[in-house]
C-alpha cells in the first residue's frame, strides 16, 4: 500500500499525525508495539530517519516509550491524553473558524442544530 503524502507539511509530521490517530482509534491499544521504524520504512517506501523521527516527536509527547531490544508500546492513558488535546484543539481552534464560517453563510441556528441531530441519529 503507497501512502499518499501530502506537500503542505513535512511526511515525519503526517506519519506522527497518522500514528496519532490510530492510536486515538484503538487501532493500537496501550501497552501495545507499534510497527517497527523498519517495518514502517519499508510500507511506506519512506527513510527509516523520517520514521525515526516521527516515533521521537511521539516520544517526546509522552505517548510512546522505547523498550530496549523491543521495540516501542503505547504508554498507558495515551489514549486518553490524545482525545484531552484533540478535544481542546477543536474547541479553541477549529470549532471558532467552524462557528465563523457558519455565521459568514447566514445559517440558520435551527437548521445546524437539526442537521447535527440527524447526523447523530444515522450513527
Amino acid at each position: 500500500m503507497q501512502e499518499q503524502w501530502k506537500d503542505d507539511q513535512p511526511i515525519y509530521r503526517q506519519l506522527r499525525d497518522r500514528m496519532i490517530g490510530l492510536i486515538m482509534e484503538g487501532a493500537y491499544h496501550e501497552g501495545e508495539a507499534i510497527p517497527s521504524v523498519r517495518a514502517v520504512s519499508a510500507e511506506f517506501q519512506i527513510n527509516h530517519l523520517t520514521v525515526s523521527k516521527a516515533y521521537q516527536e511521539l516520544v517526546d509527547e509522552g505517548l510512546v516509550e522505547k523498550r530496549r531490544g523491543l521495540g516501542m508500546f503505547v504508554i498507558e492513558g495515551a489514549r486518553e491524553k490524545i482525545l484531552n488535546t484533540e478535544r481542546e484543539k477543536f474547541l479553541a481552534i477549529e470549532l471558532p473558524q467552524l462557528l465563523q464560517r457558519i455565521i459568514q453563510l447566514g445559517i440558520p441556528k435551527e437548521e445546524l442544530i437539526k442537521r447535527i441531530q440527524s447526523a447523530g441519529e444515522d450513527k
